[in-house]
């Protein structure tokens, strides 16, 4: 008989720690924890053999309520943290958790280059489209029209569409779902943790106390009813999916990982090194 989700979710908490959390009521946030810790629990990955990194924002505080090895970093350089940890110490399953203001403002160029590289980290950008944490201010993927503390007359810039922007700088894995799909979510999250490489699964979520408030969506569930009609899974895009979300993934290919070639690196430099002593 399966076990209900709380009894999955429980053994991994720092729950003598660490709680209540620190997050408005209904924010998205908990539903990616729940998504990840149930895709880790299903790949079978110890709390000793996994490292969780994370930056700045709302969902930086992620790594902060459970029971692997955790950093809480500066802000935009939890990508940095975490590729000097994989290197040191390529056999650990490495996650790193960012905010699309996190990973894509300040972090943006750390997102490209570990991208290019294709080191082998899992990485969750929970998208809510603002900065909620300090105070509801326009980030990299907040949508071209909508309201903001800093657009109170309206948002004019292009959004960056962070899956394709994560596949055009070489990512093997590119997945996105919505905290309203928990359980595609989930499942997308699963198949990340097994790819080799870099393998990034964007989430979009709910502000509902910033981003939802300035645009007519203040509740939790009218931001959820917004994911849910507004996205369309990649199969139906062509003919239902002009203009909405894509959920899927979005890409899978295999690409030679960063730390395995970094060995190989080692081993012709130890070659060399032993050639010249003869």
């Amino acid at each position: 008989m399966k076990q209900p989700m709380f009894q999955t979710i429980y053994p991994y908490l720092r729950t003598n720690k660490k709680f209540p959390n620190v997050w408005c009521p209904g924010c998205g946030n908990g539903i990616v924890l729940g998504s990840l810790i149930r895709a880790i629990d299903r790949v079978g990955l110890s709390k000793d053999e996994t490292a969780m990194i994370s930056g700045i924002g709302c969902s930086g505080r992620l790594p902060v309520y459970v029971d692997f090895n955790t950093l809480h970093t500066t802000h935009g350089r939890a990508l940095g943290f975490a590729t000097g940890l994989k290197m040191a110490r390529p056999e650990m399953k490495v996650i790193v958790i960012m905010g699309d203001g996190d990973a894509l403002g300040i972090g943006g160029n750390h997102f490209i280059h570990a991208a290019r590289r294709n080191i082998g980290l899992t990485v969750i950008i929970v998208n809510n489209l603002i900065y909620g944490m300090t105070g509801g201010q326009y980030s990299p993927a907040t949508p071209t029209d909508s309201f903001a503390t800093t657009a109170p007359y309206g948002h004019i810039e292009q959004t960056f569409d962070i899956a394709r922007l994560a596949e055009a700088a070489g990512a093997p894995f590119v997945a996105r779902s919505t905290v309203f799909h928990v359980f595609e979510l989930e499942k997308l999250m699963e198949k990340a943790l097994t790819k080799k490489g870099f393998a990034v699964v964007e989430a979009i979520s709910n502000c509902h106390t910033c981003y939802g408030r300035q645009n007519g969506m203040s509740t939790p569930v009218s931001m959820l009813k917004w994911m849910r009609e507004n996205s369309v899974p990649i199969s139906a895009k062509d003919s239902k999916g002009e203009g909405k979300i894509t959920r899927g993934i979005l890409v899978d290919r295999d690409l030679p990982e960063y730390t395995e070639l970094y060995d190989q690196v080692i081993e012709r430099a130890r070659a060399a090194g032993a050639e010249g002593l003869r």
